[in-house]
């Protein structure tokens, strides 16, 4: 690829595209995750195939998609849950080294669930979805998670990280 024509701009254009190229290519990914439980009590995970270690579902957001619409259609994709009563949110954290492959904002939901009624839409992503009591959870959370599932069982106000 030749790149002579960018040679013939001023070089404060240059500046000016490299700003926006590193803009646009360095930005956070914004997510959610839901702190799920059911009716009974148990609390929802997924393990992830990535790491084999266990994470609240959620991901990211889709062009056009509104936080609602993700948390649903996540919580569906990875989990098999299709009767959600989301609630109030629980945090938000954007702490950079919570995972390896980008800078994430997740926003942190309290929601109710069903029971899964159907396997992970992608075995690759998830390896398994399972409700566990409080005293099973399993422990380290994926990606950092900790912190946040401290501050969903204490259902404290909302936190910004």
């Amino acid at each position: 690829m030749d790149f002579a024509p960018l040679a013939l701009l001023p070089k404060g254009a240059l500046v000016i595209m490299k700003e926006i190229l590193r803009h646009l290519l360095r930005r956070p990914v914004v997510g959610i995750a839901a702190a799920a439980r059911t009716e009974d009590g148990r609390w929802l995970f997924i393990r992830r195939s990535d790491t084999g270690t266990w994470a609240f579902a959620g991901g990211t957001l889709e062009w056009g998609e509104t936080l609602r619409s993700t948390l649903l259609r996540e919580l569906e994709e990875e989990a098999g849950v299709t009767e959600v009563q989301i609630g109030k949110i629980v945090g938000v954290y954007s702490r950079p080294d919570r995972d390896p492959r980008f800078h994430g904002v997740t926003v942190l939901v309290d929601c109710v669930v069903s029971p899964p009624t159907k396997a992970p839409a992608n075995p690759l992503e998830i390896r398994e979805v399972r409700l566990f009591s409080p005293p099973d959870f399993p422990r380290p959370l994926a990606l950092a998670m900790d912190d946040m599932l401290e501050a969903a069982l204490a259902g404290g106000p909302a936190v910004l990280e």
